[in-house]
């Protein structure tokens, strides 16, 4: 017998096929190439469904970016919690790991377009200041238990480190696919040398 579904789950199932047609229409075309109608097509919903769930497009675009950090984040967790001690951690796995999770230059390129966004526009910072300030220390937060559980210490205030790990997230991505020189790893060998052994 099949399942019924509730009308919140319809809902939540439209709200991901919005995203997820969205993520794709944005990585290609940008926040402001990306036209409304477009997404709808490709999510085979009309723009009525794209209102009904997110209103502007503007706000379907943070919504976009904030569900890939946060998938970003999920897989960050995934690979720290995969080492036991200090020296388990290695940098080649590492730097393997974050190629695979930043999902491409297209996608890299939304977290800058999120950043131009936010710097022309102090009201739509302003409604997302607290989720930023969350997520870097919830970052923060896990750096710090998951080095004392393997053995470490910082030298910098984890949630400093959180904020340059995310600020650096697109950039070394980006920098990585336009120069064709693989930044994965310098840059992890540079957040690396923060942890140390205690003495």
């Amino acid at each position: 017998m099949a399942e019924r579904w509730t009308k919140e789950r319809r809902s939540e199932h439209t709200r991901q096929v919005l995203l997820d047609a969205a993520e794709e229409v944005f990585a290609r075309k940008g926040l402001t190439g990306a036209a409304l109608e477009e997404i709808a097509d490709a999510a085979g919903f009309t723009r009525g469904a794209i209102y009904s769930q997110f209103g502007a497009k503007e706000k379907l675009f943070l919504a976009v970016v904030d569900r890939q950090r946060q998938r970003f984040l999920d897989g960050f967790a995934e690979v720290m919690m995969s080492f036991h001690r200090l020296s388990d951690v290695d940098v080649d796995e590492l730097a393997q790991r974050w190629r695979q999770l930043s999902s491409g230059a297209d996608r890299a390129a939304l977290g800058y377009e999120l950043t131009l966004y936010l710097l022309r526009n102090p009201e739509a910072r302003e409604s997302v200041a607290a989720q930023r300030r969350e997520t870097v220390r919830a970052l923060g937060e896990f750096i710090s238990k998951n080095v004392a559980r393997i053995g470490g210490t910082l030298s910098m205030e984890p949630e400093m480190l959180a904020r340059i790990v995310l600020a650096a997230n697109d950039g070394v991505t980006l920098d990585s696919h336009i120069d064709g020189e693989d930044l994965y790893r310098p840059y992890l060998q540079l957040v690396i040398s923060s942890v140390q052994t205690p003495s």
